[in-house]
């Protein structure tokens, strides 16, 4: 079975020969180069085994044929891996024998075998391409993009997608839905861990560092880990994203607390915590985040 990856994790066609090409042809196997050109033509050209790679427009993105891609969206691909798979050999009038290259027939495959068959809930790669306000865009297969919404990063509140993810980053995260387009909306925080699973990595009496996430009346939220928070007493001087060390006070599964003391705000360096999954194969059908004995429930039924 075919693989369908992220632009820049496909097999690269850069040192294949002109045999493995033709066979990779016959296969229809996905393979990537770096776009070298966006020439006058509209085209994207690529150099493969010493020949030309020619990628016209139409073939540069699925939709480009109707119109619904502009040049902007592929003359970035300049400098950067592009997936495609190798439409045919041609040779021109003059002898030269030149590879038509096709991104758009490798984003309907990776559609058709693979996107659409995915369920709400299943586990699945991809790279986050870019980030905006309210979300990271991923790329789920072959360039295709999915949003990752800002309130799917994690549990535990954060001002900006920055704070949990950069662009190149590699992730998993679950199916959440489709929009009305038909498109993947991606989540993570369910594969992060629930809070027990995200307190038993901590006891009383530690002191750990963490990231200021609000400062209230009554109290400065703290992130210990990506899907938990705690309570620490109101100090003067403290910001969201500011990086802090924490005692812990006291953990407390039937009321989901965990109660801080901040020990030391005075510390410089920057701090993003890495995705812990607990959670990175298979299909879910639910996920409950909240412990037994609370009254909070927080839950996510896909």
């Amino acid at each position: 079975m075919l693989e369908y990856r992220a632009e820049g994790l496909c097999r690269s066609a850069d040192k294949l020969t002109m045999e493995e090409l033709r066979a990779a042809c016959a296969a229809g196997e996905i393979l990537q180069s770096t776009a070298l050109v966006f020439d006058t033509m509209r085209q994207l050209q690529f150099r493969l085994c010493g020949h030309r790679g020619i990628m016209p427009f139409t073939e540069c993105a699925d939709g480009a044929a109707d119109g619904q891609i502009r040049d902007i969206a592929v003359l970035t691909r300049v400098g950067r891996p592009t997936c495609f798979v190798i439409k045919e050999f041609r040779r021109l009038a003059d002898g030269e024998e030149i590879l038509i290259l096709s991104r758009a027939m490798a984003q309907r495959a990776c559609r058709r075998n693979y996107l659409d068959k995915l369920e709400a809930g299943t586990v699945i790669p991809c790279t986050v391409t870019h980030i905006e306000n309210f979300g990271a865009f991923c790329d789920v297969g072959c360039g295709i993009s999915s949003l990752l919404p800002i309130d799917c990063l994690s549990v535990s509140r954060i001002s900006s997608p920055a704070d949990r993810v950069s662009v190149g980053q590699q992730l998993l995260c679950a199916v959440k839905c489709r929009d009305t387009q038909g498109r993947l909306v991606l989540t993570l925080r369910e594969l992060l861990g629930t809070w027990s699973e995200n307190a038993a990595c901590f006891s009383p009496g530690e002191t750990v560092v963490g990231i200021v996430r609000s400062v209230e009346e009554y109290g400065v939220f703290v992130e210990i880990a990506p899907n938990l928070a705690g309570l620490a007493e109101s100090s003067g001087n403290l910001c969201p994203g500011q990086v802090v060390s924490v005692y812990i006070k006291n953990i407390l599964p039937e009321k989901m607390k965990i109660k801080l003391v901040i020990v030391n705000k005075n510390i410089s360096q920057s701090l993003r915590f890495e995705p812990h999954y607990f959670i990175t194969e298979g299909r879910m059908k639910s996920w409950i985040y909240s412990t037994p004995q609370s009254h909070k429930q927080i839950e996510t039924v896909f």
